[in-house]
């Protein structure tokens, strides 16, 4: 914009509106587009942040729980279908692993979760019910792009911004990445949206959605560790999870 708003009021929701346009924004970033010095940016964003407006993950900030909970994502009766057959198996995980856990599904070119429990010692995450992440940098995001060619397609169209050293930012790395999914049946997030927070993750396929490979992922369960060797320990009890998952989810129609 020319010209920097005047009031507080109007201030903030520049920056809100600044925010939201993109899928995760730096402070720098937020100042040049609104025209405030950054010193004015970051206090507008820390008082944001503290009201739940937007959320920051580590230097980029993105809206808030409070602005998802004034237009929310749509709750559809396919949404409802999918946690109401599914949490079972997302307690039971839950109980095998001690760790947090997620259910989610694809919406857009993000995930939106269904559920999650929390472990014993939560990882701290931006991760929340009826709230969306970008999925090509979750662990249930990428285990269900590897399984709708349309939905990577989408996201590989779009700026893949790098949350950590280790988020992956270019459609070649993704398709790279997808494809051991598909081969594997899970997926691996390497901290690449929150340093420190590793997840595994499997995808559960719907007999009757088609996509790549005959089979489209409808939902995705994860089980998080603060640690990337404790992977291999909730690997196949991830797996094993959404495997029953989906059975259950064929049949719940």
């Amino acid at each position: 914009m020319t010209e920097p708003p005047t009031s507080p009021v109007d201030r903030a929701f520049e920056v809100l509106r600044v925010t939201a346009a993109g899928t995760g924004m730096t402070l720098s970033e937020i100042a040049r587009e609104t025209g405030l010095a950054k010193s004015t940016a970051l206090r507008l964003l820390t008082a944001l942040e503290r009201n739940d407006a937007v959320t920051r993950i580590g230097q980029r900030y993105r809206l808030g729980p409070l602005v998802h909970e004034l237009d929310p994502i749509p709750v559809s009766p396919e949404y409802e279908r999918i946690r109401r057959a599914l949490t079972p198996f997302l307690a039971h995980l839950f109980e095998a692993t001690r760790a947090t856990v997620h259910l989610a599904t694809l919406h857009g070119d993000e995930v939106v979760y269904l559920n999650k429990l929390h472990g014993p010692r939560p990882i701290p995450s931006p991760s929340r019910i009826g709230g969306g992440l970008p999925a090509y940098c979750t662990g249930v995001g990428k285990a269900m792009l590897a399984f709708d060619e349309d939905a990577a397609g989408r996201v590989a169209r779009w700026p893949m911004i790098a949350w950590t050293e280790t988020t992956l930012t270019s459609p070649d790395a993704l398709e790279v990445e997808l494809g051991e999914i598909r081969r594997k049946k899970r997926a691996v997030d390497r901290a690449e949206l929150i340093p420190g927070l590793y997840c595994v993750a499997a995808p559960v396929f719907d007999d009757d959605e088609e996509g790549a490979g005959g089979t489209r992922a409808v939902a995705a369960l994860s089980a998080s560790a603060a640690d990337e060797s404790a992977l291999a320990r909730l690997e196949p009890l991830v797996t094993r999870a959404a495997a029953a998952a989906g059975r259950a989810l064929s049949s719940d129609r």
